[in-house]
């Protein structure tokens, strides 16, 4: 699959790039960001995949984190694709900060009319890996993932349901009942939940597939959590 390559920069002795390329999962385009440490020149590196939270794009992390530094140190190389699909020209697509542009969940969708775009789970455990593996010189039996908010739902899930893919697994702040937390219904209802009733139980049978703390892995994979956000409807206190 062709990468188009949107940015290079020298960083950390390595490269902070950004590709854009055309999703088979998605049927948009989608940008991801990747840092090349050093390392990469001659041999082959782990991968580290980080899953923003909403509203984020693959710029955020890049940003603000200053990954790039420890990465470089260890010979790691650290992909942050964006958060959803974009410009899919979905009704309602754009209306709400908290559901649809910006805000995939990670998961696939079942309903109408977002099936179809919003796959992020197929998409970040299938399509986007086979992709970097392709295209940069990574060990494809070294791959973890973590994230922070959404995207640390996104992680738990990711690493939960695919015993064995990844080493390891961290969340920060994770959203990680959304089968139960007030007031947090919209991207449930919307993407899960069918038309008519009994939609609402139909919605978090299915949503509880998708909960973290109700997940469970035989699998030996490390996970650290850190939940030191205040509490918000991602977040409950209960």
């Amino acid at each position: 699959m062709a990468l188009t390559q949107v940015s290079s920069n020298k960083c950390a002795g390595g490269f902070q790039k950004v590709f854009e390329h055309e999703s088979t999962e998605l049927k948009c385009k989608m940008k991801f960001a990747v840092f090349v440490p050093p390392k990469a020149e001659t041999d082959k590196c782990p991968v580290m995949y980080w899953l923003s939270g909403l509203t984020c794009t693959e710029q955020n992390f890049i940003t603000k984190a200053g990954s790039q530094v420890p990465a470089a140190e260890h010979g790691i190389i650290i992909v942050a694709p964006d958060t959803s699909p974009r410009g899919c020209n979905i009704e309602g697509e754009d209306e709400n900060w908290d559901f649809g542009t910006g805000a995939g969940f990670y998961v696939n969708a079942t309903e109408d009319p977002w099936k179809t775009n919003y796959r992020m789970y197929s998409y970040i455990t299938e399509e986007l890996p086979k992709l970097i593996n392709a295209n940069f010189p990574t060990d494809p039996e070294k791959m973890s993932i973590s994230g922070h908010s959404m995207g640390g739902h996104g992680a738990l899930i990711c690493a939960l349901k695919n015993p064995g893919k990844y080493k390891a697994v961290s969340a920060f702040a994770p959203s990680v009942t959304r089968c139960s937390v007030p007031g947090d219904r919209r991207p449930s209802q919307d993407t899960w939940a069918p038309t008519g009733p009994p939609g609402r139980r139909t919605m978090r049978r299915r949503w509880r597939r998708h909960t973290p703390v109700l997940s469970s892995t035989s699998s030996s994979i490390r996970a650290v959590t850190t939940s030191s956000c205040q509490p918000t409807s991602c977040c409950p206190t209960t």
